[in-house]
């Protein structure tokens, strides 16, 4: 009898490798490393069935959400990959404000249409396509993450398999170990979430969002400038910094924007005056400011700067220290992109706000990434040195990286915080004693530290 309501797919089956690749987002997809087998899961009961599967061959498990990894962490040799892209179910609470949802579940094309209805919000991924279970057990920057907080901050229960193939409920008071890791760990986590209990947040009534953009000949001064302000703004403001080549336009332009999250269009106004007082307004290529917008126009913008079936390259990092020290060390990231589809990020968190205890415990005030897109296997290389010499001139800045937007196999940097990273350790050990998750993807041992402190 099969056990599964989903597919098992092996090795020789029609579809195997479609199973394995095809809802990977990055179309640089891994070619040295292949599962055992994938279960294209659709219910709750195929996953225990699966880790259970994996239990009685001795297969590894690992786990795909959304496939929007850069790296590809899902697909592992040897291992049974579980894929939860067929198992998506929403049910929200009116009495708790409490939404639950599956990990496979998108955040901006999904979960929040439906919460809509409602008239509630959840801060996930800007990306709509992305999968809220990676987004998640990652963290989760998501909007306006410096005023509301990472997501994963409003996890109050998730619904996990175990490494023995027990479905549980883990919240601050029952299996409490696997709440705290749940929450940073990503994709080292020892479990399967099958189900997030989500808090909501009443949804704004009013969006409005500001535009500067500038030529790249101005970047040392705007920048300079954003970063001695950008922890002045209201906390109901997204700060976002970027160099992007604009569609239509031949070359890259530095935009600042930002978006309020405000309830009447006067509280924008307010909110977003002090990105409208920069002293270089006058000389930028053009202005928008306070001007009307929705989620699902910013999302559209989303999309299009993160287009399907491309080649991505991204690296990311932390930064600390004045303006003087940072604004040099990122100029090469945001001046000289080598591909028109590249973009580079820099993501206001300023002022910190205090993380509550999970296992996500590394922030600091300036968020920078930088996305190199293109469609040419063989500038793969190139292109990658590029972004190792981008990234090495942030170094003396950079105080680690977000696993959202790492790839272990090329460079490791600090993730956590020293003593969350020992009790992860530990966690683990009393969980998964056997290894059977997969754990980090990386070309070595994962150490949390900045590899060029190691």
């Amino acid at each position: 009898m099969n056990r599964f309501s989903g597919t098992l797919h092996l090795p020789g089956d029609d579809g195997f490798e479609e199973a394995v690749l095809g809802r990977v987002f990055n179309a640089r997809r891994p070619s040295d490393r292949m599962p055992a087998a994938v279960l294209t899961a659709v219910s709750e009961e195929d996953v225990v069935e699966g880790v259970r599967l994996a239990l009685e061959r001795g297969w590894q498990v690992a786990v795909r959400s959304g496939g929007h990894s850069w790296a590809a962490w899902s697909v592992r040799a040897d291992a049974l990959l579980i894929d939860l892209g067929g198992f998506r179910e929403l049910a929200y609470d009116p009495d708790t404000a409490i939404v639950t949802a599956t990990p496979g579940v998108k955040g901006g094309d999904e979960l929040n249409p439906y919460l809509a209805g409602f008239g509630r919000f959840f801060n996930g991924g800007h990306c709509p396509s992305v999968g809220i279970g990676g987004f998640l057990l990652q963290g989760g920057q998501g909007w306006n993450a410096r005023g509301w907080g990472w997501a994963a901050e409003n996890i109050v229960a998730i619904d996990v398999v175990t490494a023995e193939g027990e479905l549980v409920r883990a919240d601050g008071t029952h299996h409490s170990d696997l709440f705290w890791a749940a929450r940073g760990a990503g994709p080292g986590f020892f479990g399967v979430v099958t189900r997030f209990h989500l808090r909501t947040r009443p949804l704004p009534r009013h969006l409005a969002h500001t535009v500067h953009a500038y030529p790249l000949d101005l970047f040392d001064e705007v920048m300079t400038w954003l970063h001695g302000m950008h922890h002045t703004v209201s906390d109901l403001v997204e700060i976002v910094a970027l160099t992007q080549t604009p569609p239509g336009s031949g070359s890259p332009v530095l935009l600042v924007t930002g978006v309020s999250m405000t309830d009447t269009p006067e509280e924008a106004a307010e909110a977003l005056a002090p990105l409208h007082a920069n002293p270089f307004a006058e000389r930028a290529l053009f202005r928008v400011e306070a001007e009307p917008t929705t989620f699902a126009a910013q999302l559209e913008n989303q999309r299009t700067a993160n287009p399907e079936g491309h080649r991505y390259l991204v690296d990311n990092a932390w930064l600390t220290g004045e303006a003087a020290e940072v604004v040099p060390a990122i100029r090469r990231a945001f001046t000289e992109h080598p591909t028109p589809g590249t973009f580079t990020i820099w993501f206001s968190m300023a002022p910190l706000r205090r993380l509550p205890d999970m296992a996500f415990s590394l922030q600091s005030e300036i968020y920078c990434a930088a996305y190199v897109v293109h469609d040419d296997p063989a500038r793969d290389g190139e292109l990658r040195a590029w972004l190792d010499a981008a990234m090495a001139a942030m170094q003396p800045v950079t105080a680690g990286q977000y696993l959202g937007d790492s790839d272990f196999t090329v460079r490791q940097l600090r993730f956590m915080g020293d003593a969350q990273w020992r009790r992860l350790q530990g966690i683990r050990a009393a969980r998964d004693l056997e290894g059977v998750f997969a754990g980090y993807l990386s070309a070595g041992t994962v150490t949390n530290t900045n590899h060029w402190e190691q």
